[in-house]
């Protein structure tokens, strides 16, 4: 393909030079918009500058990529809300024994949760929890922050679901998911492995450093105690919610509004108690003030308190007049029954079954969405599906479940399709290509080094999606001149560069922001994890993990 007339070129480079930058800084000083504006910004320049038109511009939009992200997204809210993630970060501190095989045990299971529920998935509901742990034995928070971001990234390499440019890749090529799979899996275990022993050499040092045993307090940060780690529940901002199914289980309270709720009961407990011995004058003056608003017409509130402590308890009654200015205990209502009691703990025993149903329900759906795309079925409609069932399972309204959607993703990918269709029309990713495909085959080791050069190089300037979707049809298209084999080859050879590519830098993969933010802002135990803190340890793992597993897919 020809380069586009020069005005089409021009301005096809302002208006996707504007996307870039939006896409990369977010929060540029001169408009601060953000990724997903920044995206529709670019499409809509791309047509208001004519290098696309508008019905090209409609079709440019890849609907299978969108509804499998949006079936993803509620699987993976659903498998939130079932507990899923609080089990795999208990599983982190079972039984640990040190900062070494915790480290190591940080590596496998987020390099798991994210082949299975995206990397970014991972990244937000593991962070807190695994600085928390760090913070609890006194260990530095880099290593294990460091150890989420790259293995997550590294472990959602191996499946079509595991991030976004997987997604597209699966279903421009039309490799099955269990093609994916065997491509990429080996691979993806050799380089979670190797980026712990990585991560052990390169902090041995601050590991090997034991915990002060000698009683005193510790010179690092505030520790938190066992129970607050054990049942703390995962609510980051992207994905916070309570469970509707869970109104009675403590454990969907999380510890900060346990901690509040039981302050604010004691001291009502602790308000009645004093109002409770009041002398027979006040009781007198509140029966009297209750008569005299009933006879304005005033409205008399009556309020009950349950003690947060127990949900079978007895509760206590208080009157409060309209003017406020005046609260009295009239009575305290008496003990419940026996029979009352009985019939509490029945319910709250059903309520707990329904909810152990409930969750079994979730994760057979989610297993069968795995199946199926195991077998081969359609990527997009087998997560759409899946994602339907379990809203109708629910049996509550889906509003609360569907504003857990991050819609602005969605929206970004479509002004993204947009935006790069347009600069594909002004010729210039394909003269460029022209430039590199004779020395870029995958039918020899340096035509391969090279390839992955430039993937890796482009995934950290122009993000990792925008890379795929320009290079991947080129690369795919000179991989089958040589044969229908090295064409599978090459897509699953893109997939590994461009996800790894994410660990150079902080910059490189929005797992990476994800948890260099979440760990900023964690109340009580926040870490500022820098970009140049990352790409010390960055840049040796993603070259030798990257060359690792190119080895290893180019034998598959």
């Amino acid at each position: 393909m020809a380069l586009a007339g020069t005005s089409k070129v021009v301005l096809g480079c302002i208006a996707f030079g504007i996307f870039w930058v939006m896409a990369v800084f977010p929060s540029v000083p001169f408009m601060p918009v953000g990724r997903t504006a920044g995206s529709l910004l670019g499409a809509m320049l791309m047509v208001l500058f004519r290098v696309i038109s508008p019905e090209d511009a409609y079709a440019a939009i890849d609907l299978p990529i969108v509804g499998l992200l949006f079936g993803t997204m509620v699987v993976s809210i659903f498998l939130e809300r079932a507990d899923m993630f609080k089990y795999l970060g208990n599983l982190l501190s079972w039984k640990s024994r040190g900062s070494k095989d915790l480290l190591f045990r940080v590596c496998i299971v987020s390099a798991f949760a994210s082949a299975l529920f995206t990397n970014d998935t991972t990244c937000v509901v593991l962070t807190e929890f695994i600085l928390k742990v760090a913070r609890q034995n006194n260990l530095p928070p880099q290593p294990f922050l460091l150890a989420l971001a790259t293995s997550s990234n590294i472990g959602s390499a191996a499946t079509p679901i595991g991030n976004p440019q997987n997604l597209v890749i699966a279903v421009e090529s039309g490799i099955s998911f269990g093609q994916f799979l065997l491509g990429v899996f080996p691979a993806m275990m050799v380089g979670v492995l190797t980026n712990a022993a990585i991560l052990l050499l390169y902090f041995w040092k601050y590991l090997s450093v034991e915990k002060d045993q000698e009683g005193g307090q510790a010179t690092g940060p505030e520790v938190v105690a066992d129970d607050e780690v054990t049942s703390h529940r995962f609510t980051p901002a992207r994905m916070s919610h309570v469970s509707s199914m869970h109104p009675d289980d403590e454990d969907c309270i999380s510890e900060p509004i346990m901690r509040s709720n039981s302050v604010r009961s004691n001291s009502v407990n602790d308000n009645l108690r004093s109002r409770s011995v009041n002398s027979e004058a006040d009781i007198q003056l509140a029966i009297k003030s209750l008569r005299a608003s009933s006879m304005s017409h005033e409205m008399v509130e009556v309020s009950t308190v349950p003690d947060m402590r127990d949900i079978g308890g007895s509760s206590r009654k208080f009157t409060r007049t309209a003017s406020q200015q005046r609260n009295v205990i009239i009575e305290d209502l008496p003990p419940s029954p026996e029979s009352n009691g009985e019939e509490k703990e029945a319910e709250v025993a059903e309520k707990r079954w329904k909810i152990l149903v409930w969750k079994t329900a979730v994760y057979l759906i989610t297993l069968g969405m795995l199946i199926a795309l195991l077998m081969g079925l359609n990527m997009s409609w087998t997560a759409i599906t899946a994602a339907l069932v379990l809203l109708a399972l629910d049996f509550t309204d889906a509003q609360a479940c569907l504003e857990k959607v991050s819609y602005s993703l969605l929206i970004f990918f479509c002004g993204m399709f947009i935006t790069v269709v347009g600069f594909n029309k002004t010729g210039i990713p394909n003269t460029l290509w022209e430039l590199v495909e004779p020395y870029s085959r995958i039918d020899s080791a340096k035509g391969v080094a090279l390839l992955a050069v430039v993937i890796l190089v482009l995934s950290n300037v122009a993000s990792n999606v925008p890379t795929v979707l320009l290079l991947g049809t080129r690369v795919a298209a000179s991989a089958a001149v040589i044969s229908h084999d090295s064409e599978r080859k090459a897509w699953l050879i893109l997939a590994w560069v461009s996800t790894v590519a994410g660990n150079l830098t902080l910059l490189g993969s929005a797992a990476n922001l994800i948890v260099c933010e979440q760990a900023r802002r964690a109340q009580f135990f926040g870490y500022n994890l820098t970009f140049w803190s990352h790409l010390r340890f960055g840049v040796p793992s993603t070259i030798v993990v990257t060359a690792i597993g190119l080895l290893i897919v180019i034998s598959y």
